[in-house]
């Protein structure tokens, strides 16, 4: 194995997660701390990972159709059970609150919300995808993970991966947790990245077509 195969995979999501957590320390306008994000982390994704991903699209219906059932599954819980969010269980020291980070002035700033759509709907699932089902799903099977075929499973990997992407996802841990599953389970089933990445996206849109329809800002934390 290529002591660099894993860039491609990894690169962007490090790149996202860094500057996640340096944002706070940057001197730039509220406004423009998100895009600058979004266009560094765009940048390496058509530069390095391009040419990791294959684009076609297997079951593009079906793909839709499992991202929209995440989006349900996501809202659900809020929906039938007001206050079932700020339990102790998932607002904590550990998971932090379901409240927005973003700054008022932010929230009706069309150049913001149109990176913020963009990142949420296109670029978080491609880099997101590329990290947990393209490189470490396969690389629990086998650090070589090259070898591994798209969409091999294990019990380790597969547990292990949709327990990391929950809690990537802070106080919403459970529902981010039967994402990753639902998600591990289509890599499997479709052994293609990009319905995944279709699935991951189509929920993310309509997450964000909610968050700004109905002013729920506290799924964009």
């Amino acid at each position: 194995m290529s002591k660099h195969a894993a860039v491609p995979f990894v690169a962007p999501f490090a790149a996202f997660i860094v500057l996640l957590g340096l944002r706070s320390g940057f001197s730039l306008n509220p406004r423009w701390e998100y895009p600058f994000q979004v266009i560094v982390v765009t940048a390496i994704v058509l530069l390095v990972s391009r040419q990791a991903i294959s684009w076609r699209i297997q079951q593009p219906l079906s793909s839709i159709g499992v991202g929209v059932a995440v989006f349900a599954i996501w809202m659900g819980p809020d929906l039938l059970f007001p206050g079932y969010r700020h339990h102790w269980i998932f607002e904590n020291s550990l998971m932090g609150s379901a409240a927005s980070s973003l700054h008022p002035d932010v929230r009706l700033n069309e150049t913001f919300l149109a990176f913020r759509i963009f990142g949420t709907a296109l670029l978080v699932p491609v880099v997101e995808e590329l990290f947990w089902r393209g490189w470490l799903m396969r690389y629990l099977i086998n650090p070589d993970f090259q070898k591994v075929p798209l969409g091999s499973y294990s019990g380790l990997a597969f547990w292990a991966t949709a327990v990391l992407f929950a809690t990537e996802h802070g106080p919403y841990w459970e529902v981010g947790l039967a994402a990753g599953l639902i998600y591990n389970l289509w890599v499997i089933r479709t052994r293609n990245l990009m319905d995944c990445i279709v699935a991951h996206s189509v929920t993310n849109a309509l997450v964000a077509v909610y968050v700004v329809g109905f002013g729920r800002w506290e799924y964009w934390l």
